[in-house]
């Protein structure tokens, strides 16, 4: 699955001069590079000159040349684009921004950890259906997946709720999507999800039969049960054992 990317540089520089009153002069620079598409053909570079918060000259390589916002700004913009900089700050765009978007996509954007997803029956309480069940997945980078319900390989879009992507805080993330649903004999039901860690979507059908929380009480019911019958047994083996060595004498 091909998703978007969209990145962003800043570069800022701060110079500040304080009169040593409580008002005082504030420059900056702000260079901002951003795209969307993975060949970096609609890259777009701007650069904001700020004075107190305020901008008043601006590049951007989109319109080719410097734009001024106040007096000051246009007599600037007017300077920067006859003297050659408006020519230089356009080069900019193939060497610093289309460089930079490059070297951070190979080491970063580009690297992908597919999911781990489960699927499970929850507790319906309000729900208006008598089932529920849960798809979750887990520990996968980048942010973006799409999680499909699926019944009978259709997709279902009503009687769906999914949360946001969640951050783990250690750069993986996960998602949990519910569906509300009424069981129906030979009806089969599937959560299907998409990432792009994946070289084709991960399907995971649900079983029916039991829940994973019964089909335990069962394994250890039987469990208990065989138990039960080797101590029984044991005892009446004992039971005849002692049995034998006694003479039993008609009253």
């Amino acid at each position: 699955m091909s998703l978007p990317r969209v990145l962003s540089f800043h570069l800022i520089l701060m110079l500040s001069a304080f009169t040593g009153a409580a008002d005082g002069y504030y420059n900056s620079g702000w260079k901002e590079c951003i795209y969307s598409s993975h060949d970096l053909s609609d890259m777009v570079m701007i650069v904001n000159y700020i004075f107190n918060k305020d901008v008043f000259l601006q590049f951007n390589s989109t319109v080719g040349e410097f734009v001024g916002y106040t007096e000051l700004g246009v007599k600037n913009a007017q300077r920067l684009n006859s003297d050659g900089t408006a020519q230089q700050e356009r080069a900019e765009v193939e060497r610093f921004c289309k460089h930079n978007a490059k070297n951070r996509q190979s080491a970063i954007a580009d690297k992908t950890v597919a999911p781990q997803v489960k699927l499970s029956s929850v507790n319906p309480a309000g729900s208006r259906h008598p089932a529920v069940l849960m798809c979750s997945a887990y520990h996968f980078y980048p942010q973006r997946i799409k999680v499909t319900w699926l019944k009978d390989n259709t997709p279902v879009k009503s009687d769906v709720t999914s949360t946001e992507e969640l951050p783990n805080g250690d750069w993986y993330y996960q998602i949990h999507s519910e569906l509300e649903y009424t069981p129906k004999s030979g009806e089969k039901i599937s959560c299907m999800v998409d990432h792009a860690g994946l070289k084709k979507p991960i399907i995971v059908d649900w079983d029916p039969s039991l829940p994973e929380s019964e089909r335990n009480k069962i394994a250890i019911g039987a469990s208990g049960l065989v138990l039960g019958v080797i101590i029984a047994a044991a005892g009446l083996i004992y039971y005849k054992k002692k049995s034998a060595g006694r003479i039993l004498v008609p009253t």
